[in-house]
C-alpha cells in the first residue's frame, strides 16, 4: 500500500492533542477566567467546513457546561449584506484551520469592532483570523498537507471542550483529558476492522450516517469526510429526526453508521435504534460499542468522546476511498484552503 499524507495525519492525532494540552492548557483556562468576568448571555460562532462540525460541537459542549446558547453565525450577513447581529453579552468565537476565509475573518473582525469578546481558534496563529481576535488559541497541529482535515478537527474540538470546562468553573468537565491522547491511539487500533467495514460499504449509492446529542457533530464530520474521500452521497441526521420520517427509507439499499460512543446519555436511545435499522433490513456500521462488526472506541467522559469518536469515522473514510478507486490524498476538486467572501 502506498503511502498517505491523510493517513499519516490522522496517526499524528494522539500527539497533537498531548501537544495542545501543555501547550495551551494554562492559556486556555486563563481565558476562560477572563471571559467568566463578563455577563455573556450567549456564544456566536462564525466557521465554514470542517470547523462548522466543530462549531457545532460548541453548541452542545457550552450548552452542557454552562447553559450557554450558542448559535452559528450566517457570515454572508456581514461580507454580503453588510447586516451584522447585535452582539451585546455575546461571545464571538471564529473556528478554522487556516484562518483565511474573509467571511469568517470579517465576522470576527466586526464583532471586535462592536467591542464584544473575540476568539480565534486556528492552526496558524499568524493568520488573519488570529489578527482579527482578541484572544487566540493556537492548535499546534502542525503543517496539515491533506485536503480533508483530521488532526485539526480533532485539535479544535479539544480546544472547545477545554474552553467550555474552563468557562464552566466545575472541575468534573475536565475529568480525563490526560487520558485523551492514549485514548485516541487506541482508537487508531480499529484500523483493521474499518478496512473491512469500508470493503463491506464501498459499493453503497448512499448511506445515513445517525448520532445524537454531543455526537451529532460526529455524525456531520463523518458525512463529510465520506463526501470529500470517497464520493459517497452520506447524509447525517440526528438519530431523533431521523424517526421522525426518514425511517421510511431504512431497508437493505440504506446502509446506515451509528455513532454512539460507550456511556453516553445517548447510547440506549441509538441502540434501540439501530436494532431497529437492521430489523428492516438496512446493514448497520456501529461506531462505539464493542461487538462483532463494529468499530469500538474507549470510554471516555461525555464531553469527550467526539474528539476519539471520528477517529474509526476518518480511517473508514480513508478505506471506503480507496475501496472505490479513488485517491484520498487528492479529493476531486478540492483544494485546503477555500476562501468564502
Amino acid at each position: 500500500m502506498s503511502r498517505s499524507v491523510l493517513r499519516a495525519e490522522i496517526g499524528e492525532q494522539p500527539d497533537v492533542l498531548a501537544r495542545l494540552l501543555v501547550r495551551e492548557g494554562p492559556a486556555i483556562r486563563r481565558i476562560a477566567r477572563d471571559l467568566a468576568r463578563r455577563d455573556l448571555r450567549f456564544v456566536l460562532v462564525a466557521a465554514r467546513g470542517t470547523s462548522d462540525n466543530a462549531a457545532r460541537f460548541a453548541q452542545y459542549a457550552l450548552g452542557l457546561t454552562c447553559r450557554l446558547p450558542v448559535a452559528l453565525a450566517g457570515p454572508s450577513l456581514v461580507t454580503l449584506y453588510d447586516s451584522p447581529p447585535r452582539l451585546k453579552g455575546a461571545l464571538v468565537v471564529g473556528i478554522s484551520q487556516s484562518g483565511r476565509s474573509p467571511d469568517v475573518v470579517e465576522t470576527i473582525a466586526s464583532a471586535r469592532r462592536e467591542g464584544v469578546p473575540t476568539l480565534a481558534i486556528v492552526n496558524d496563529p499568524d493568520s488573519p483570523l488570529a489578527q482579527a481576535a482578541a484572544d487566540v488559541i493556537p492548535l499546534h497541529a502542525g503543517v496539515e498537507r491533506s485536503v480533508a482535515a483530521t488532526k485539526t478537527y480533532t485539535a479544535q474540538l479539544l480546544a472547545v471542550a477545554l474552553l467550555a470546562a474552563g468557562l464552566s468553573g466545575s472541575r468534573k468537565f475536565a475529568e480525563g483529558l490526560g487520558a485523551l491522547p492514549d485514548a485516541m491511539a487506541d482508537a487508531l487500533g480499529t484500523e483493521p476492522a474499518a478496512r473491512r467495514a469500508a470493503a463491506r460499504l464501498a459499493t453503497a449509492a448512499r448511506l445515513v450516517v445517525l448520532s445524537r446529542g454531543l455526537n451529532y457533530p460526529t455524525a456531520h464530520e463523518l458525512a463529510l469526510k465520506l463526501k470529500e474521500l470517497a464520493l459517497l452521497e452520506a447524509e447525517a441526521l440526528s438519530g431523533a429526526d431521523f424517526r421522525h420520517g426518514p425511517i421510511a427509507l431504512a431497508g437493505p439499499k440504506l446502509p446506515a453508521i451509528v455513532v454512539s460512543p460507550p456511556g453516553t446519555a445517548t447510547e440506549e436511545d441509538l441502540a434501540g435504534l439501530a436494532d431497529e435499522l437492521r430489523r428492516r433490513g438496512s446493514p448497520v456500521l456501529a461506531i462505539g460499542p464493542h461487538g462483532r462488526g463494529s468499530l469500538p472506541v474507549p470510554r471516555l467522559p461525555e464531553l469527550l468522546s467526539p474528539i476519539v469518536a471520528i477517529v474509526p469515522g476518518q480511517l473508514f473514510a480513508f478505506h471506503a476511498a480507496r475501496e472505490r478507486g479513488l485517491d484520498p490524498d487528492a479529493p476531486r476538486g478540492l483544494s485546503k484552503v477555500t476562501e468564502t467572501r
